[in-house]
């Protein structure tokens, strides 16, 4: 991902969805939202909704933190990279 490609298609700042799945553990789940809170230095945090895998072994996390510039977006992505239990993100 590119911060000129992040430019042309979202017009910031605005509510940018990130999705990241993992295996299926409470702590994942709290460990994401920490990563994206902390990444962006909020105290709340952001609107999420989780969804399991129809056969439980994964889950998805899928969140809409709203960011004011292409870089916020690369760094959350890239903070997202260090948390354990990730197997994918989109």
């Amino acid at each position: 991902m590119s911060i000129d490609l992040l430019n042309a298609t979202h017009d910031f700042p605005t509510a940018v969805m990130i999705k990241a799945i993992g295996w299926n553990e409470r702590a994942f789940v709290e460990r994401i939202i920490e990563a994206v809170r902390d990444s962006l230095e909020q105290p709340h945090d952001p609107p999420y909704r989780v969804r399991e895998t129809p056969g439980g072994r994964h889950v998805a996390v899928t969140l809409e933190p709203y960011m004011t510039c292409a870089e916020q977006v690369l760094a959350v992505y890239a903070r997202l990279r260090t948390v354990e239990g990730v197997v994918m993100l989109l």
